[in-house]
């Protein structure tokens, strides 16, 4: 798992390879991302996306089960 590969704008930087979703998504929550929507993702997994009035989109690739972040990353939005 590659949580602890990629830098979130707005939070502190991840050491560990996987996260527990709740407290992941508090800090997101924490540094004023706002949940848009979830989709299903390869691999049987569930993405997120996060927006920030400042920041650049997160997309968030979490466990089947939806308890764990596995994954996130900043992702680009065209204009």
């Amino acid at each position: 798992m590659t949580l602890n590969r990629h830098r979130i704008d707005g939070l502190p930087k991840i050491l560990d390879k996987t996260m527990p979703a709740l407290r992941f998504e508090q800090l997101l929550i924490d540094a004023g991302y706002t949940l848009i929507g979830t989709a299903a993702a390869k691999g049987n997994r569930i993405k997120s996306w996060w927006t920030h009035p400042t920041y650049q989109r997160v997309e968030v690739i979490k466990s089947a089960d939806t308890t764990t972040v596995v994954t996130a990353y900043h992702t680009s939005v065209e204009a």
